[in-house]
């Protein structure tokens, strides 16, 4: 008898267990259930995002919050985009418009969505050799450099910047690229490493003002030319297509975009560099229309 009711006991603990583990797989924190498949993100980016710091403070949040780990690789606007093309990115972050556009028409991307600005500056020796200061526009400043033989350094990496640049001096009615001179030399490096060679050389270059104010202390190159329209700087986050290239992590490239255009991504960036500089590097711009921007 005694032999009979610890066998029932035993079988009444046995189903216990069981209904313990299917409750607890039930009620398991939402976290954990929505744990991503593939966890690694690649971000193609432009260097000004890495150079200014603004992305050493938003990835270590997304990454707690979602349980992506994001391998950064900041590079031109142009060659983010090239990786893009190529199914080397899972997403963008750039700031290049005339090329995004055509980088969107190829169907290489796809939820193309405004995120922040800042505004391009031309910074240089504090002499002031060429006599830009004063100048009503950014093609007037470049067309004195240009006559006056100042040294100019370009980044010469088909970035967002370089694209900007080559903007300004088709809108100055020169195009120092196809005529050689030694005031006019190519870096081929990012922003960060062209602002120190000018500054180094002493010599003229155009520089988003993020990655200028996280870097002036140092260089000596005080803003001589701002504020002309054309001087817009816009960034947009892009995924890679995934109808194109099946391998991309398209969940996590979507986390990514949502995580950068969410309201509280935005308020971080609306604040950003104000304690340290006195002013924001970048303006949130997603509730906003390009054509608003700058007004």
């Amino acid at each position: 008898m005694k032999l009979k009711k610890l066998a029932t006991c035993f079988r009444c603990l046995g189903f216990f267990a069981l209904l313990c583990l299917i409750t607890g797989l039930a009620t398991a924190p939402a976290a954990f259930a929505a744990e991503p498949a593939q966890k690694n993100i690649i971000l193609a980016t432009t260097t000004s995002t890495q150079d200014s710091g603004l992305l050493d403070a938003l990835i270590p949040i997304f990454e707690k919050e979602t349980g992506y780990f994001v391998k950064t690789i900041a590079v031109g606007s142009g060659q983010a985009m090239a990786m893009g093309e190529k199914g080397e990115a899972d997403v963008l972050l750039v700031h290049s418009p005339a090329a995004e556009k055509k980088f969107m028409e190829a169907q290489n991307g796809i939820n193309r969505r405004l995120v922040m600005h800042n505004d391009f500056v031309i910074v240089g020796p504090p002499a002031d050799p060429a006599g830009i200061k004063g100048s009503k526009t950014s093609p007037e400043a470049f067309m004195k450099i240009a006559n006056t033989g100042n040294l100019f350094l370009s980044r010469g990496d088909n970035s967002g910047t370089h694209s900007k640049e080559k903007g300004i001096w088709k809108a100055a009615g020169l195009n120092p690229e196809e005529q050689p001179s030694k005031w006019y030399q190519q870096t081929g490096q990012g922003m960060g490493q062209t602002l120190n060679v000018a500054a180094e050389k002493l010599g003229y270059t155009l520089t988003d003002r993020g990655t200028w104010l996280a870097l002036q202390k140092n260089l000596g190159l005080p803003i001589l030319m701002e504020g002309d329209p054309l001087l817009l700087n816009i960034y947009h986050v892009i995924d890679v297509n995934p109808a194109k290239w099946p391998k991309v992590n398209a969940p996590g490239a979507r986390a990514f975009s949502d995580f950068m255009v969410s309201p509280a991504t935005q308020s971080i960036i609306k604040t950003f560099g104000v304690d340290k500089y006195g002013s924001p590097l970048f303006f949130p711009d997603a509730d906003k229309k390009v054509e608003d921007l700058g007004k």
